[in-house]
């Protein structure tokens, strides 16, 4: 597998992030609906991306960015949501993986009095829980009914990685 790093976006990134915003199939879980366009990307990237905290582009050795991961602390500072996708292509590959346990290695030293790192996922988001597992989250509940996705009533499952927790290898 290929060397993966985060780093910052930049307004450059859009067209790379077109390829996975604009993807209705990696975007099916989310509450957000694929861009048909590239002029609302660049402003969202101007506007929520790059002022954001922590906010990274996964990227893979030789390549621009090919997926996206966010840590957004909560009112409780102690608490922060994870969010990631990736492009279709790389899906299966390990990337998600790599990209959660590096984010996991830099994350609690970047964001000042974040404890704990959860993420809600789809019970259907077989290949996200898989990754998140699979990165050393810990699956803590299954929250039936939490939230409407695309119009529909979803069950979701939250895990957690605490500061505390070792990371895996």
């Amino acid at each position: 597998m290929d060397t993966i790093t985060l780093r910052r976006f930049d307004l450059a990134d859009a067209d790379a992030m077109m390829s996975w915003a604009s993807d209705p199939v990696v975007t099916a879980f989310t509450t957000s609906e694929p861009y048909e366009s590239v002029e609302p990307l660049l402003a969202f990237i101007r506007d929520t991306v790059l002022p954001h905290p922590w906010f990274r582009a996964i990227c893979l050795a030789g390549d621009g960015p090919v997926g996206e991961v966010s840590v957004t602390p909560t009112e409780d500072r102690c608490r922060a949501e994870l969010g990631i996708m990736l492009a279709r292509a790389h899906w299966g590959k390990g990337v998600a993986t790599a990209a959660l346990k590096r984010v996991l290695a830099t994350v609690y030293a970047n964001l000042d009095g974040v404890e704990r790192v959860e993420a809600l996922v789809d019970v259907d988001n077989a290949a996200a829980r898989r990754a998140l597992e699979k990165a050393g989250f810990q699956q803590e509940a299954v929250l039936r009914s939490y939230c409407v996705v695309k119009g529909l009533l979803r069950d979701m499952v939250i895990y957690s990685f605490i500061s505390t927790d070792t990371l895996v290898e």
